[in-house]
C-alpha cells in the first residue's frame, strides 16, 4: 500500500529537525541547549559535592588531632572549604566577644551560634546555587516540549485540510516531529529531576555535618568560657 510507505531518512532525528518549521526548531534547539547545560551542571556538581565531603572528612580528622585551636586556625584559615569557613567564623566571633575586660558569657554563646549558623546557611546557598536551574528544567521542559507537540499536530491538520488527504504520508511527518519535540523535552527533564532530588539529598547531608561540627565546636568554646570563669 503506497500511502503506508514513509522515508526512513525523513523520520530520523536529523530529518525530523530539518523538516520542522522554525517554531518547532526553536523549541528543539532550546531544549537541547537546556539538556547540555543540565548535564554540565550534573557532572560538575558531582565533583564539587564529592570534594566538599572529602574536605569535611579531612578537616574533622585534623581537628580532632589538634591540640591548640589558635594554631589550628592559623593553618586552616587559608583553606577554601565550607567547614573551614564555619570554623573561622566561630574563632573570629570568639576573639571579638572575649577581647574585652568583662565577658558576657550568655551573649557570647548566642553570638557564636549565630555566626556559625549564618556561615553554614551562606555556604549551603552557595553550594546549591545551580540546583535551581535543574529544578526549572525539570518542571518546564516537558511543557515546552508539549508546546512543540501541539504546534506540530496543528501543522498536520493544516496539511490535511490543504491537501484534502488524510493518508499517513501526509500526517506522519508533522506528528513525528511533534512527538520528537516531546521526546527532547523529556530527555532534558528526566535527568534534571533525578539529579535535583539526588543532589538535594547530598546537600542536606553536607548541611547536617556542618551543623554537627558547629554544635561540637560551640560546646568546646562554651567549656572554655566556663574554665575562664
Amino acid at each position: 500500500m503506497e500511502f503506508m510507505s514513509t522515508d526512513a531518512a525523513t523520520l530520523s532525528p536529523i530529518g525530523l529537525f530539518l523538516q520542522a518549521d522554525w517554531v518547532v526548531r526553536g523549541v528543539m534547539i532550546g531544549l537541547l541547549l537546556a539538556s547540555l547545560w543540565t548535564w554540565a551542571i550534573i557532572l560538575s556538581f558531582g565533583f564539587r559535592v564529592g570534594g566538599v565531603r572529602k574536605g569535611i572528612d579531612q578537616f574533622e580528622t585534623e581537628y580532632r588531632e589538634a591540640d591548640d585551636i589558635d594554631e589550628f586556625h592559623r593553618r586552616m584559615a587559608v583553606r577554601d572549604q565550607p567547614i573551614a569557613r564555619v570554623f573561622s567564623a566561630g574563632v573570629t566571633e570568639w576573639r571579638r566577644s572575649t577581647s574585652g575586660k568583662s565577658i558576657d558569657r550568655e551573649g557570647t554563646r548566642e553570638r557564636l551560634a549565630t555566626a556559625m549558623g549564618a556561615t553554614i546557611a551562606q555556604e549551603i546557598d552557595r553550594l546549591a546555587d545551580r540546583l535551581n536551574f535543574l529544578a526549572t528544567v525539570g518542571a518546564v521542559a516537558p511543557f515546552v516540549g508539549l508546546f512543540g507537540t501541539v504546534w506540530g499536530i496543528m501543522r498536520s491538520f493544516t496539511s490535511i485540510a490543504a491537501e484534502q488527504n488524510s493518508s499517513l504520508a501526509v500526517v506522519a511527518p508533522g506528528i513525528a516531529e511533534a512527538l520528537f519535540a516531546t521526546a527532547i523535552g523529556l530527555f532534558a527533564a528526566i535527568p534534571a529531576v533525578i539529579a535535583y532530588n539526588r543532589y538535594s539529598h547530598r546537600i542536606n547531608r553536607v548541611e547536617a555535618r556542618l551543623n554537627r561540627f558547629a554544635d561540637g565546636f560551640h560546646a568546646t568554646l562554651s567549656r572554655r568560657l566556663e574554665m575562664e570563669a
